[in-house]
């Protein structure tokens, strides 16, 4: 009996969960992913649309702060700093949240992003830039609420609002030319440190030849500055790839080197694959 009814109460668990409506939502969720210049531009929001009703000055009231969009706050990321009007707004998500008016809309880029609608407590201090623009009346209408990145050039594009018969637009500047130029000095100047401690470490980690990891590695130790010290990380590649090598006394050499650092970093988890690989290349 007892397995009549778990197998009953199964079916109906199964049922209850293919049973699940699902249906459309009344503000679909929107992801937008825009490149400008060298810079990743990404919005997030939900679309209501109008239905018939008049947006702009009755279901959205001028002079009101507004969550402009619907559900969750609508959400602008940047992968760079970008400049509106002169003034720097710094990498990262923002909620955009708007005051509309008749003749002047304020567009607000706001730290917390977590809320429902607008925040329960506005708090001046999260609003990291604010900027006015004028309102352009549309020839067509937008049926459906509408946040897009327009008048892409290798320096700047506009987010457009567009929303009935009312588009709002801000310009931001993206710092290509600055981010082109460190690229190309960087690539002019040759391998770094970094880049040569990767090569040896990939030689080592795919088995491949040691003889290029090893130099490879002390190319990276060549370019430290006067007086700085070897990463014992780094040292520590070093000795596994001279142990691979058959030399056995640079090894240990080297790995007492790493041990001394990460010592002195208070890295336990270095100290000890240091001190178990003294142990094992010390074995006669």
């Amino acid at each position: 009996m007892k397995k009549i009814i778990f197998v009953l109460a199964m079916i109906l668990a199964n049922y209850a969960i293919e049973a699940q409506v699902k249906t459309p939502q009344s503000s679909p969720k929107s992801v937008v992913s825009q490149v400008v210049g060298l810079t990743d531009v990404t919005l997030d929001y939900s679309r209501p649309s109008a239905k018939g009703r008049t947006v702009f000055g009755d279901l959205v009231p001028f002079g009101k702060l507004w969550r402009t969009g619907a559900n969750q706050n609508s959400m602008i990321t940047f992968s760079e700093d970008v400049v509106i009007k002169g003034t720097t707004l710094k990498k990262g998500k923002y909620a955009i949240f708007t005051t509309p008016k008749a003749d002047m809309w304020e567009v607000i880029f706001y730290t917390a992003t977590d809320n429902w609608g607008t925040p329960e407590n506005w708090d001046v201090n999260k609003v990291a830039l604010s900027t006015n623009v004028d309102p352009v009346m549309l020839g067509n209408n937008v049926e459906t609420f509408t946040l897009a990145i327009n008048n892409v050039t290798n320096d700047s594009a506009t987010l457009d609002i567009s929303w009935e018969k009312t588009m709002v637009s801000v310009k931001f500047e993206v710092p290509t030319q600055k981010m082109a130029i460190a690229s190309i000095n960087k690539a002019l100047a040759g391998p770094t440190a970094g880049d040569y401690y990767a090569a040896g470490q990939y030689f080592y980690q795919s088995n491949g030849d040691m003889n290029k990891a090893l130099e490879y590695v002390n190319k990276s130790f060549s370019m430290l500055k006067a007086g700085e010290e070897a990463p014992y990380w780094q040292l520590r590649l070093k000795s596994l790839i001279q142990a691979k090598l058959g030399d056995k006394t640079g090894a240990i050499a080297t790995a007492k080197l790493s041990l001394a650092g990460a010592e002195k970093d208070g890295n336990q988890d270095y100290v000890k694959m240091n001190n178990d690989s003294l142990k094992e290349w010390s074995k006669k």
